[in-house]
Formats: structure tokens, C-alpha cells, sequence
């Protein structure tokens, strides 16, 4: 036994010298690269004045080159710029990396999470020649502003000034970064999450929430939105139908194509901000609900044979012009000639898109396919998120994913290996050029060549317009869905004695007079919102600690805390007020309140003006709301409005002058 022991001790000990040695070596190379940033960089580009109009001397010789002339046709100026573009410039374009915000006016913060995951912006930019960035952070509107600027500045410093392209995950809702696919953002108006404006269903507010959301950007530099989410809710334990329209395929593609048209305009121009729809062919029918983000979630099944029926949504889409596309993580099981994720899968990318859809916009693929985040990958702890291709070394992943036909690979900031396939003839630099060629017309169209700076100064003047908030306080309103109002007790009288859990009571104290026990009150008012339950114990460490950005698994209350509400619902008369992220089970919750409302990602005073009549629910649910988990577990994860007897039906919705007992 102690030879086991030893043996044991022996192999834990060359496992840990192992990784630490992979760790410095990861250290080391990083640091010699930052140490090269200088020495790739040139000065500004000069400015050209020729017969009065001002050029941007991008590549410092002193002549106006077709692809600085901002008359030029844009085909002409991508041509002329491939021309002049290294096989390592080419490559750079098709990384699509993750950026931290700088302190003033510094590009790099140093030191920070997102350097050590994604890299080290400066020598991202400089050296790996990277020029598209997911900017994860937020700060005050005009500290955002001039650090565009200065991410501009060093891109201008570049061989060839090429500008970089910012894109964002949604930033107008109330969830931060704690939800990993969102980053609240101080400075601009508050709006309902998609799924709000899938209950709404008003294709104007939402073509009006693209406007304002296109315009807030756009005052930052933000240029191309990571979203909207044209997956389907079919699958009800999913942990992101809250950034879905919910289940319904037509009420889907309306609001699909109004988002887009709302943030690109009738056609992609310089007063844009490009779309990248996702996730490619739909990423709703997760297997048990698994988000794919996780090894355990990989699986994306049709049991009801309903694939097609995802696809209507994206079909809005490419109605509407959306410029970009990126699929998702997910095998679609049993649907393509071979079980790979979407990213590697060419039954997906070209035949379905490029070929039946005619898709020739930018092809995205979703974070960290190919690699692990940052120095994961150096030591070897854990696998990236290629599905499927699980075997294949990160060339391999590279050449099939490119073959599969992807132009952009987001989250990764290695391009050697690609580079490095061209240099040996296993990718064809002509098919280089076609993702460039894609990835650089949106450079153009949007005009950044021409000017990628935006004005600090008025920065704050083009955000959270009076008009803006008051658009957005209406959809919060107005996005509510009414479950129940026994007897016509909604709205609440203004004064009344106020039980609350959950909500401000700085603010609850403007409607009613809040006391500290349900015995003492006329009502309750309970915030509550949807359960969740994640799945730790499938997951390895790293694994674990991304899952506290998801909220999945089962939808019903825990024993105890059900319990609890239960006590005090028997007390007084209850309002309870639910925020459905998902779907959530409580038929003992429904059958005890005297009013039950669902929003969908609002505040405090937008859910107390609703209870007391100063707005008005106009929302009908956007998905089922299932009766137990039981049903859940029986429904099919690719079918929609399945479950068996629902305590509300997909499209239930009340007025305040209609009464449900």
C-alpha cells in the first residue's frame, strides 16, 4: 500500500512540476511579447490635404492610397489594402478577442482578469495584430469614450492603421457581467431584456429600442452588437432564454427583424451598428436544459424533428440584412453528415448558410472553440469548447473550423497556429482572403477608416436622452404580463399598509406605508424570481466557477423556501411579482397570491407603478408556464408549447380590467 502512495505522490509531484513549468513558460512568452510592442508600432498617420478634403495617411508614405480615399468604391479599397497586407496581417483580422478598459487614457490595464484570460491588449493589437475587441467592462459615459480613442490612437500607430472594430454583449438591461452574456451600463437608458420585448410584442418599441441602444453605442465607439439571440425558448430549463423573444418562431423573426433594423438602419452605413445575430442554426434545444457552454451540455437534440423550426427566426434576420452570424457551441445530434459544433460542422456554416441562405456576411465563431481561456491553454488543465472535435490539436481545430467555412473566431488571441497552416500550405491564402475581405467591408461600410474617434466632449449628450429613459420606463411597463387578479384587487390603492421582500424600501415608502411584518400588513408585495439550480457536481473546477454566471436546471422552489412563501401568503393578501428568466413551476404559489405579475428584467419603481396602477401590463407570456417538473422533464427540447396541461398557456396575458379567480 505505501508503494501505491509512493507511486501516487511521484505522479502528483510530476503532474504539478509539469503545469508549473507550462505556467512560467506561458509568463515568459507573454512577457516577451509585450516587450515587442513598441518596435510595431510607427507614428500617427499624417493627415493629406488634397483639393481641400482632409485624408488619414493610414500607412504613413505620404500618399493617398485607394483604400485611404474615402470616395472610392469599397470593393477598390479592399482589394488595394489585401494587396499591401502580410499573411499575418490577414489573419490577425479573423480574431475577435476580449478587452479590458484601460485606467485614463491607457489601452492596457495590466494585471487585470480579462488581460491574464485574453491576453495583453497592447501587444493583442501591436504584435498578434488583432483589430476586433469584445469590450467586457463599463465605466462613466466620457471615461468609455476617450478610452476608444486611445484604443484607436495605437491601432492608427499600426504598419497599415488599420482601425479596430469594438462589439458588445446587451448592456440596457439590470443584469451585469455576474450574467456572463450581459454588462449593465450606468450611463444608458434601461430597457426590458429581449424576452420583455418578446412578451410586448410591438415591433415598433422594439425597432425603437435598436435606435436608442444604436445611438448610446455609437457615442462610445461601439460598433458591432453581440446580439440579438434569435434562439428559440423551446427547451424551458435553457439558462439564456432570458436574452431569447421566448419560444414562439413567429413572434421570434418579427421581433428579430425590427431589433436589427432598429440598430443597422435599412442597409449597413457609417451611422450603423452592425447585428451579429446568433446563435446559429438556433441554440435553444439544449439536451435536459445543459447549457453548451459546459462538456455536459454539448448536445443540442431534436426528438420532435423540429429543426427547421428554429431556422425561422434567422430567416428574419437575413431579411433584414443582418451583417454578421455566429453559431453556437452545441452538436446538432443526428442532423449534419458528421456530430461536430456548429463552428466546425460545414453542413451548417456553408452548405445551410453560405449556400442555401446566401449568406456572405461575417461568420463569428462563438468564445474559445479552439482554445481555452489564456493560460489554460498553456498548461493544458482543460479542453476548449470545441465539441466534437475534442481530439484534434488546435491547427487541426483552426484548419476545420476554417473550412467549415468561419471567418472570425471569437474569445481567441493566438493567431500563430493559423498563420502558421498558411505558411504551410494547408490553408490556401486565397481562403484567407475571403473571411478578410468580409471582416474589412464592414470596416468600411461602418467607415471607420475614415474616422474610428468619437467626440468625448458630447459623449453624455447622445446618452440617456430624456426621451430615451422615457421609451424605456414604458417597455419596462408595459412588458409585465398579468397572471392573476382576483377580485380586481390590482392596482393597489396608493397608502395602504405594505409588507415587502426584495424591493427598495426607500422606494416602496412612495406608494404605501411599508411595515416590517405581513401581520401588520393590508398586503404583501413579494419580489421573487425564477429558481435555479446548477449542476457543480458534473463540472471540473474550472467549469464550476463559470456556472455562477448561469442560472439553469430545475424551475420549482425548494421545499423550505416554498414553505416560507406559503406562511406568508396565509397571512395576508399577497402580491407576488416573478422575474421570469425562465419559465418558473409554482401552481402553489399561483393558487395562494390574489395578484401574480411576470416581468422581465425592470426595476423597483417600474414594478411598484404597475402593482399600483401608474403603468399598465400589456405583456403576454412569451413561453409556457409548466405545471410541475415533471412535465418539464417529459417535454421535447426542441418543440414548442409542449407541456402537458400548463398552469398558463404560451400567450396567456390579462388586463387590469379583467379578473382571474
Amino acid at each position: 500500500m505505501k508503494k501505491v502512495f509512493k507511486t501516487i505522490g511521484l505522479l502528483l509531484l510530476l503532474f504539478i512540476i509539469y503545469a508549473a513549468s507550462k505556467l512560467v513558460w506561458f509568463l515568459y512568452s507573454e512577457y516577451s511579447e509585450r516587450q515587442q510592442v513598441d518596435a510595431h508600432l510607427a507614428g500617427e498617420a499624417p493627415v493629406l490635404i488634397i483639393n481641400g478634403t482632409r485624408y488619414r495617411d493610414l500607412n504613413k508614405n505620404g500618399l493617398l492610397d485607394t483604400y485611404e480615399t474615402n470616395t472610392a468604391p469599397i470593393d477598390a479599397r479592399i482589394n488595394d489594402l489585401l494587396a499591401q497586407m502580410s499573411v499575418e496581417e490577414k489573419v490577425g483580422l479573423m480574431f475577435h478577442s476580449v478587452i479590458p478598459l484601460g485606467k485614463g487614457d491607457a489601452v492596457n490595464q495590466g494585471g487585470d482578469m480579462v488581460s491574464i484570460m485574453f491576453g495583453d491588449s497592447s501587444t493583442n493589437i501591436a504584435v498578434r495584430k488583432i483589430n476586433h475587441f469584445n469590450l467586457f467592462d463599463s465605466a462613466p459615459i466620457r471615461d468609455m469614450a476617450r478610452w476608444n480613442n486611445a484604443v484607436q490612437k495605437m491601432a492608427e500607430k499600426t504598419r497599415l492603421g488599420i482601425p479596430i472594430t469594438v462589439s458588445t454583449d446587451p448592456r440596457h438591461s439590470l443584469r451585469d457581467f455576474g450574467a456572463a452574456t450581459s454588462i449593465f451600463t450606468e450611463g444608458f437608458s434601461l430597457w426590458p431584456e429581449p424576452l420583455g420585448l418578446g412578451a410586448l410584442d410591438d415591433t415598433d418599441v422594439t425597432e425603437q429600442f435598436g435606435r436608442v441602444a444604436n445611438a448610446e453605442y455609437r457615442a462610445i465607439g461601439l460598433r458591432v452588437a453581440l446580439h440579438p439571440m434569435a434562439d428559440l425558448a423551446t427547451e424551458p430549463r435553457w439558462g439564456r432564454i432570458i436574452g431569447t423573444f421566448g419560444e414562439d418562431a413567429d413572434v421570434s423573426a418579427r421581433q428579430v427583424a425590427a431589433y436589427v433594423k432598429g440598430f443597422q438602419g435599412e442597409t449597413i452605413n457609417t451611422e450603423s451598428v452592425i447585428t451579429m445575430t446568433k446563435h446559429f442554426s438556433g441554440g435553444g434545444p439544449q439536451e435536459n436544459g445543459d447549457d453548451a457552454h459546459f462538456h455536459y451540455g454539448r448536445n443540442q437534440v431534436y426528438p420532435g424533428n423540429n429543426f427547421d423550426y428554429h431556422l425561422k427566426p434567422f430567416e428574419a434576420a437575413f431579411a433584414a440584412g443582418t451583417g454578421q452570424i455566429m453559431p453556437y457551441y452545441g452538436i446538432p445530434v443526428g442532423q449534419t453528415s458528421e456530430d461536430v459544433a456548429f463552428a466546425f460542422n460545414k453542413d451548417i456554416i456553408t452548405t445551410l448558410l453560405r449556400e442555401k441562405y446566401g449568406f456572405d456576411g461575417v461568420v463569428c465563431a462563438d468564445w474559445s472553440v479552439i482554445t481555452p481561456m489564456g493560460a489554460w491553454r498553456r498548461i493544458g488543465l482543460i479542453n476548449s469548447r470545441g465539441w466534437g472535435v475534442d481530439h484534434l490539436n488546435v491547427k487541426q481545430k483552426f484548419k476545420k473550423a476554417v473550412d467549415a467555412g468561419i471567418d472570425q473566431f471569437g474569445g481567441e488571441h493566438f493567431p500563430a497556429p493559423l498563420v502558421a497552416l498558411v505558411k504551410e500550405g494547408k490553408i490556401s491564402e486565397q481562403r484567407i482572403d475571403q473571411s478578410a475581405r468580409r471582416i474589412l467591408r464592414d470596416k468600411f461600410r461602418l467607415g471607420l477608416f475614415d474616422n474610428p474617434y468619437v467626440d468625448v466632449a458630447s459623449a453624455e449628450s447622445k446618452t440617456k436622452l430624456p426621451e430615451y429613459v422615457k421609451a424605456g420606463a414604458y417597455a419596462q411597463r408595459a412588458s409585465h404580463v398579468l397572471l392573476k387578479n382576483a377580485n380586481n384587487v390590482l392596482p393597489l390603492s396608493k397608502g395602504v399598509k405594505i409588507y415587502i421582500e426584495n424591493i427598495d424600501p426607500e422606494i416602496a415608502a412612495q406608494y404605501g406605508n411599508v411595515v416590517s411584518s405581513p401581520s401588520d400588513a393590508d398586503f404583501a408585495i413579494l419580489r421573487l424570481q425564477t429558481p435555479t439550480r446548477n449542476a457543480s457536481l458534473h463540472t471540473s473546477f474550472i467549469e464550476n466557477m463559470m456556472e455562477n454566471y448561469f442560472r439553469q436546471g430545475d424551475l420549482d422552489f425548494e421545499t423550505d423556501e416554498l414553505a416560507r412563501l406559503e406562511a406568508i401568503m396565509a397571512q395576508v393578501p399577497t402580491v407576488v411579482n416573478i422575474y421570469l428568466d425562465r419559465p418558473a413551476v409554482i401552481p402553489e404559489i399561483a393558487a395562494q397570491t390574489v395578484g401574480l405579475l411576470a416581468n422581465f428584467g425592470v426595476g423597483d419603481t417600474a414594478i411598484l407603478d404597475v402593482i399600483f396602477g401608474n403603468g399598465e401590463p400589456k405583456g403576454k407570456l412569451p413561453f409556457e408556464m409548466p405545471s410541475s417538473m415533471a412535465a418539464v422533464k417529459s417535454q421535447l427540447e426542441d418543440v414548442p408549447y409542449d407541456s402537458e396541461k400548463p398552469l398558463y398557456p404560451f400567450g396567456f396575458g390579462l388586463r387590469y380590467s379583467e379578473t382571474v379567480e
